[in-house]
């Protein structure tokens, strides 16, 4: 049985995992219910990114505090820590199937409590409970497919949820998209994610225990029965064999690292070995939150207006490129990451993500001194009570544009003709985007007019292409192979925390950052990690592809160098 950890699949397993799924009712069952799971873990962590437009639209509050769009994008990562925390207790002591239909039940309340909030703090709340559900369903859902499902074809079912997962991301920005002439619109966006959580629950509800979790209870009658309808009658006795073994080992691990979390602690960081395993498992998976994934996947509308588009539905549909991109690239990864190395596609994706970075620094650092400069004719043209206060009592406004216009919280109408010509800067209201519209000009608050916008979005999908293949599925993988079996759980555990904690951090400041230091400063930060990031790995990241465990534990018992390292050291023994 799989202890844990990423399950990598081959083709021919993916076509047996196929022809099963078709033939068999059960695991047809078992395979739908894990493609929801992934569905709604993606779907949910995705959405809010085009919702959030809308809902500065309708909560003038929310458009004018970056702080509470950043609340609200980042209390689902923040339930989703204590989600999986709280998911891994509920994992052991009621098993797999009550921690999906708790997901489940998360997943609808929070939809539901978004749908219908009045005010912001509401829809805060409802994040928070999606969160808690993502948190859960993080850690159950490849669990329970793993324990649940044939051996022939399991590595293909848990890779299969990791890419739908990316395929849920993508379903919300098609979402975000249909529901954009909706009224309503991200009330939709946000509740739809309800049906597809009664959906699961309804399959959950057909399917039975994990048998592994079933044998560790002592109900070997009932594992043994489920395991009848997974296997062949010839195979049965052989896998309950398996299992019986697998748990009594489990269990006499338990009894040397401790059955408490405080005594594996202990033993993990007072064991060499596994405290080597936690600077690379912990590192990879800082690294790749601190490279800015999740600000694109998050606020990836808001980026692309920054860049100059400033129609809520063309923003969106710019975004499905990313968030496509994505997608493909969790496909990419599953054929090279075998072949060239996990350690490899890492420093080659941190050289790429680092360049492409840069590119969009320089990008955003031209369109801010190239943004058309305001008009005092055009901004007096709707009148002095809608002018920008800041302008008007500014000794230098003739120096103003519309990069000015925005950092004074102020909206920038373009000009009628030529979007690129000196428009004018006016107060951030409602009637004043109508009086703008009126016109037939176009009003921008999030970023300005520019002919550099199309190379942000061409610099963001080179990112993304870049990213997916090695950051963003090689962490995981490190993470399924660099600790001692014994420590497994509590190193994975650790680096997993680590990434959650990493991804608040960078959800719930970012929009603060771009204020501070505008788009171009934020992304040459995001820069300067990724550089960090990639000298860390370069250090501290031994390469495991097709390494045994024993391998990998031996390799950090000695202590992992470099090569250009050990050349060094090769060199200075021999002059010695």
């Amino acid at each position: 049985m799989v202890e844990g950890g990423v399950s990598k699949a081959s083709k021919t397993e993916f076509t047996e995992c196929w022809n099963i799924v078709w033939t068999t009712p059960y695991i047809m069952k078992l395979a739908l219910s894990a493609g929801i799971g992934g569905l709604l873990f993606g779907y949910d962590t995705g959405v809010i990114s085009g919702a959030l437009l809308y809902i500065k639209e309708d909560f003038r509050d929310v458009e004018k505090k970056t702080w509470l769009q950043e609340l609200i994008v980042s209390m689902a990562v923040a339930g989703a820590i204590f989600g999986a925390g709280f998911g891994g207790w509920i994992n052991d002591r009621f098993g797999r199937k009550i921690s999906i239909l708790g997901a489940d039940v998360l997943f609808f309340i929070g939809a539901i409590i978004m749908a219908i909030a009045p005010q912001p703090w509401v829809i805060i709340l409802g994040r928070i409970f999606v969160g808690l559900g993502v948190g859960m369903a993080s850690m159950t859902a490849p669990l329970y497919i793993s324990e649940a499902s044939p051996a022939k074809i399991r590595g293909a079912l848990v890779s299969a949820n990791g890419f739908l997962i990316t395929g849920g991301q993508f379903l919300a920005y098609l979402i975000n998209l249909a529901f954009t002439k909706a009224p309503g619109t991200w009330r939709w966006m946000l509740g739809v994610a309800g049906l597809p959580a009664v959906v699961q629950f309804g399959l959950m509800m057909m399917l039975p225990e994990s048998p592994r979790w079933l044998y560790r209870q002592n109900k070997v009658d009932e594992a043994r029965a489920i395991l009848e309808k997974i296997y062949p009658a010839d195979q049965v006795e052989e896998e309950v064999n398996l299992l019986k073994q697998s748990v009594e080992n489990e269990k006499a691990e338990e009894g040397l690292i401790g059955k408490d979390m405080i005594s594996r602690l202990k033993g993990a960081f007072g064991n060499k070995i596994v405290r080597r395993g936690l600077y690379a498992g912990v590192t990879v998976q800082v690294a790749q939150q601190f490279v800015g994934i999740n600000t694109v996947m998050y606020y990836s509308p808001t980026i692309v207006q920054f860049a100059g588009f400033a129609s809520k539905s063309t923003a969106l549909a710019l975004s499905l490129v990313t968030s496509g991109l994505n997608a493909l690239g969790s496909i990419v990864s599953m054929a090279f990451v075998d072949k060239y190395g996990r350690r490899r596609l890492m420093i080659v994706s941190m050289f790429g993500l680092s360049s492409c970075l840069v590119a969009l620094a320089v990008v955003f650092f031209q369109a801010a001194i190239h943004a058309p400069s305001v008009s005092q004719i055009e901004s007096s043209h709707f009148g002095g009570n809608n002018t920008c206060p800041a302008y008007i009592t500014d000794g230098n406004a003739k120096s103003w544009n519309c990069m000015d216009c925005l950092k004074a919280k102020c909206g920038f109408c373009a000009h009628k003709g030529n979007e690129y010509l000196p428009g004018a800067c006016l107060i951030d209201e409602k009637s004043t985007d109508t009086l703008c519209s009126d016109e037939h000009r176009t009003y921008f608050i999030s970023g300005c007019p520019s002919s550099f916008g199309w190379l942000a979005v061409v610099f963001l999908g080179a990112y993304i292409i870049t990213y997916s293949p090695g950051m963003g599925t090689a962490p995981w993988i490190v993470n399924s192979e660099i600790y001692p079996l014994r420590y497994r759980g509590v190193g994975g555990g650790i680096a997993a925390v680590s990434n959650w904690t990493s991804n608040l951090i960078v959800s719930l400041t970012f929009l603060t950052l771009t204020e501070a230091l505008g788009s171009a400063g934020t992304f040459l930060l995001f820069a300067g990690f990724s550089l960090l990031g990639l000298v860390a790995i370069y250090l501290l990241v031994p390469e495991t592809k097709g390494l045994a465990f024993e391998e990998v534990e031996k390799m950090l018992e000695t202590g992992f160098k470099p090569s250009a390292f050990m050349k060094k050291s090769n060199k200075s023994e021999m002059h010695a």
